[in-house]
């Protein structure tokens, strides 16, 4: 198989994947329910300002966190991060790709093993997780 082949295959794959997790979250109540108990979908800019990131490399773990958990994009590549960025209505980064090494560097993205539309691709790690989880110091209420 040429690696022009390979490559669209990888592509389709990714699709796969990504349409599969979104339905499955569809599919177990992440959906339209019944009228009046449907749950309002947390946009990216109210996830960002929950969450308190205050630099470049923090709001990029905590987008690459949204696409992962609230988006179904898994994995995600610089141009979701970029997505993310714009739908936040945040200044995109000038070399997105910069700030997520700096995440890999940091132990909070993992590189993925397969490219995503023949891009670089990550994931974030548990430690990233936590991480945005733990609101970047920011006092919750």
């Amino acid at each position: 198989m040429d690696r022009e082949t390979k490559d669209a295959l990888d592509e389709i794959l990714t699709s796969i994947k990504s349409l599969d997790a979104r339905v499955l979250k569809l599919e177990s109540g992440g959906g339209v329910g019944s009228p009046g108990t449907e749950q309002k979908k947390l946009s990216l800019k109210e996830f960002l300002i929950e969450r308190g990131p205050s630099n470049g490399v923090q709001k990029t773990l905590s987008i690459g966190y949204f696409l992962e958990n609230y988006d179904g994009a898994s994995p995600f590549n610089a141009a979701d991060l970029e997505r993310g960025f714009r739908a936040a209505r945040e200044p995109v980064p000038p070399n997105i790709n910069d700030k997520a090494n700096l995440c890999v560097r940091n132990g909070h993205f993992m590189e993925h093993s397969e490219k995503k539309n023949s891009t670089k691709a990550w994931l974030v790690t548990r430690t990233g997780e936590e991480v945005v989880l733990a609101g970047f110091g920011k006092a919750r209420s």
